[in-house]
Formats: structure tokens, C-alpha cells, sequence
């Protein structure tokens, strides 16, 4: 009988146990996390800084799946080294536990600035990261949030929406540089000034004190709460110590395998191909792939990589960037609105007839058919227009769960389509959280969660059913 051990109880390995146990029953399954929870989404936890979701509402696993599925669950247990020799990992309190397959899900770190007072500060990362940050925030005058990526913004915006004053410093010239363009950036700090964050760009960052932050040039900021969201490093240590090839992140291959034939490594401490993914669903189609050729049940499946899309989960902000979003009329046709008084910029990135990338702030009705357009790389219809601002007159993309095509994918984070979702509904799943259950819809990033309820409610309508 293959034992299994995971190493890391995140979004990642919670997955992988769950694709295990969904082919294989018979498969010996430990997983150790080095927090002290149950396995939690951690893309949803700007929501609980916002107060719209508790800890409770973003877990994905709980005790009693474990045990129903024949899986040793150790939280709060660290590997703090492997034996490739014999084929087991040690633990802090010195047990071991041998292995036939090994899979690292270590996930990433926080990179905190390494500037003086920094410890004062809190780091946006983890379920405890949320609970100091809130319980700071009950009593805090005025918060400094420094980062404008997507934790950044997220965390700035959810305290914001508790009413605290919120000040967002950026060392780029606009927010989110990575995924948007300057003129994106620029109406998304004015939507977001909108909502109560004040926006600093291009500023840098050099001392933490009690009372605020200290920029270069002298200038004060004041605050008595300070959040460090400055992007994430690959954990790796465990595999650089065990003498694994170690880039970036842990070096994989088509099948996520490091060079040691019986270890693999998936989510956000992998690379593969040169590229590490910080998103949720590159991380699960990679514990497909592993849980695949681990069970046996598909020895050819392979990863090849995933298509980036990048959505905004902050209250009252809707973004989706996709792909390459910085090439200019020079590279590409490149087809532009820009309305900032509206807080909306829509922008698509076409090269060869094909989509290559995307920029959607503001009402978002086209990310669905873009996504699926970018998702497939097929060719695009001649009404650029109509790609844009899909109600128009003439468009040749489904603007509804009407006219969108089953094989449409609904839900990026787990691969479901709208032909999933409707023969979910014929199965007698009548509202959304019957087709998450069923699908998992929804249970990622949670950006599809309008598009879910619209194809329920519409199919509800076609046999008038109450959904």
C-alpha cells in the first residue's frame, strides 16, 4: 500500500488529500501543517479582515472530513527536515514518518521590508495574521497599509470598510503594477480613494515607529496600525536542505516531480517551467495532475502550465487582468475605454486575431466570455466593440447563461463549465450552495459567484422553479 505524505495543509496540499482520497481509498494519507488550523482559503481572507466572512465561513476542510475519509491530519505538527535516504521526514518534536511518495505544498512567506521598526508591524498572510490585524484595528486611530498589489489593496479596503483611515503606500508609479497598465492603476486609486483610502505612489518606505511611518525625505505618515502586503516568497528551505534543485521556488517537472524521483512539489512553493503561480487555480490543476499519477489513475497526465487571470477580491472593486496587459499599439492591437469619472477602464490585448490579454475595472459583465476567449486562444469575432460591452447591439459574444455555450468555463479556479452546471441543476441541485458542494464553483477565489447564481437563476426560470 503507497504511503503518502504531504507536507503543508493549505489551499494546496488540502486539495491534493482530496483529490487523492476522490480516486483512490486505499492510498495512506498523512498531512502535516505548520499552522495550527484546519485547512482555510486563504484568497478569501481580505474578507475577513472587511467583517463580511468569519474564519468559520472561509474553512475548507473541517475535522470530521478527515476522519469519514481515512486521512491523519496533523495542524500545528512543522517537517523540519527530510531523510531521503530512508524515505522519511522528522518533525520539531523529532517523530518520524516514512514514505513512499512525498508531496511539498509549503506554500509561501510574507516578504517583510527589512527596515528599521519592522517588527512592529503586522504581515498580511495568514488566518492569525487576520485576527492581530482586527484586533489592532478595534482601538487603532489610523492605519498605514504598505503594498498596492492585490493583498495590499485587498487589506487596505476591508479596513477602510470598517471605518478606519486607511493610507496605501506603493513603491511603483501606480497600484498593481504587474497586472495593470498606469492608466488601470490610476482609476483604480480613484475608486479606491472613493472608498475611503488615500493613496501614496512611487514613495518609499524607511522607518516604522509607534506612531507612524517614516518615507525617504523625511516626511510622516502618521498611523498607529501598520500592515506590510509586499508580495510573497516561495517556502523552500525543506527542499534546499534535503539537496533538492531549488530555483525560485522548488524545481519541477510536466509531471511536478523534483529530481528526486519519489518527491513532488505543488502551489505556490513550485516552479515549473521557470515560473512560480501565486493563484489558486494553477495550484489545483497542478494536485490534479500529482493525485492522478500518484493513485495510478491517469500515469500520462501531465501540467503545462496555466493561463493567468487575476481578479480583484475587495468590496465594492471589481477587476479581472489577464495575460499581457503592458503591450502597447507597437506589439499589438490593443482596443481601449477608459470612462474614469465612472471608476471604469476596459482594455484588450490582440495579437494574430487572438486574445492575449485584458485589463476589465469597474461593472466586469465581459470578464466571462473574455476569460473563455483568452482561456481557449481560439480566434476572435470582428466586433471589437461588442468584446467590450457585450449588451451592445450585434455583439457576437453570449452576454447571458442564454446564449453562453455549455462548454464555457464558469469557474476558472476548478475548471467548471456551464455544461457541468447545468446537468448539476438537472440533478436536482436547485441553488448555488448545492452546486458548489456538488462542483466546487465558487469555493476558489470566488469571483464566479454572480456568474453561478445567473445560469441557477436562469435555469430556474426556464422550468419556473424557485431557486
Amino acid at each position: 500500500m503507497t504511503r503518502l505524505v504531504v507536507v503543508g495543509n493549505g489551499m494546496a496540499g488540502a486539495r491534493l488529500v482530496s483529490e487523492v482520497r476522490a480516486r483512490d481509498r486505499h492510498v495512506t494519507v498523512t498531512v502535516f501543517g505548520a499552522e495550527t488550523w484546519q485547512p482555510y482559503n486563504r484568497v478569501l481572507l481580505s474578507n475577513v479582515v472587511a467583517g463580511t466572512m468569519t474564519p468559520d465561513q472561509v474553512r475548507l476542510l473541517d475535522p470530521a472530513w478527515y476522519a469519514d475519509h481515512s486521512v491523519t491530519a496533523l495542524p500545528g505538527v512543522e517537517v523540519t527536515s527530510i531523510d531521503r535516504e530512508t524515505q522519511a521526514v522528522i518533525t520539531a518534536g523529532g517523530g518520524r514518518e516514512p514514505y513512499d511518495v512525498l508531496v511539498l505544498a509549503t506554500g509561501s512567506q510574507a516578504v517583510v521590508p527589512r527596515v528599521p521598526g519592522a517588527a512592529g508591524a503586522v504581515a498580511f498572510r495568514t488566518l492569525d495574521d487576520c485576527r492581530t490585524i482586527l484586533e489592532a484595528a478595534a482601538t487603532a486611530r489610523r492605519a498605514v497599509v504598505v503594498g498596492g498589489g492585490l493583498l495590499g489593496i485587498e487589506a487596505a479596503r476591508g479596513l477602510a470598510g470598517r471605518g478606519l483611515p486607511v493610507t496605501l503606500l506603493h513603491l511603483a508609479g501606480h497600484l498593481m503594477n504587474r497586472q495593470l497598465d498606469a492608466e488601470a492603476g490610476l482609476v483604480l486609486g480613484e475608486t479606491l480613494a472613493g472608498l475611503g483610502v488615500e493613496i501614496r505612489t512611487g514613495v518609499v518606505v524607511e522607518e516604522i515607529f509607534d506612531d507612524g511611518v517614516r518615507l525617504t525625505g523625511g516626511e510622516t505618515v502618521e498611523a498607529d496600525l501598520v500592515v506590510f502586503a509586499c508580495g510573497v516568497r516561495p517556502v523552500t528551505g525543506l527542499a534546499r536542505d534535503a539537496g533538492l534543485e531549488v530555483a525560485r521556488g522548488i524545481v519541477v517537472d510536466d509531471e511536478m516531480r523534483t529530481d528526486d524521483p519519489s518527491i513532488f512539489a505543488i502551489g505556490e512553493c513550485a516552479e515549473h517551467d521557470g515560473t512560480v503561480y501565486g493563484l489558486v487555480a494553477p495550484a489545483w490543476e497542478q494536485a490534479a495532475v500529482v493525485a492522478d499519477i500518484v493513485t495510478g489513475t491517469d500515469k500520462t497526465s501531465r501540467y503545462r502550465g496555466s493561463r493567468m487571470v487575476t481578479r480583484l477580491k475587495a468590496r465594492s472593486v471589481e477587476l479581472a487582468a489577464m495575460g499581457e496587459t503592458h503591450l502597447t499599439e507597437d506589439d499589438a492591437e490593443v482596443v481601449r475605454f477608459s470612462h474614469r469619472a465612472a471608476g471604469t477602464y476596459r482594455k484588450l490585448v490582440i495579437r494574430d486575431g487572438r486574445l492575449v490579454g485584458a485589463i476589465l475595472l469597474g461593472a466586469t459583465d465581459a470578464v466571462g466570455n473574455l476569460t473563455q476567449l483568452f482561456d481557449r486562444g481560439g480566434p476572435l469575432p470582428g466586433d471589437r466593440a461588442g468584446l467590450l460591452f457585450p449588451g451592445l447591439s450585434g455583439s457576437a459574444v453570449a452576454e447571458s447563461p442564454v446564449r453562453m455555450p455549455d462548454a464555457a468555463k464558469v469557474c476558472q479556479c476548478n475548471n467548471v463549465t456551464k455544461g457541468q452546471i447545468r446537468a448539476c441543476w438537472e440533478s436536482g441541485a436547485r441553488d448555488v450552495e448545492a452546486v458548489a458542494a456538488a462542483t466546487r464553483a465558487t469555493t476558489g477565489c470566488g469571483g464566479c459567484r454572480d456568474a453561478v447564481e445567473g445560469i441557477v437563476g436562469w435555469l430556474c426560470e426556464q422550468e419556473g422553479v424557485s431557486a
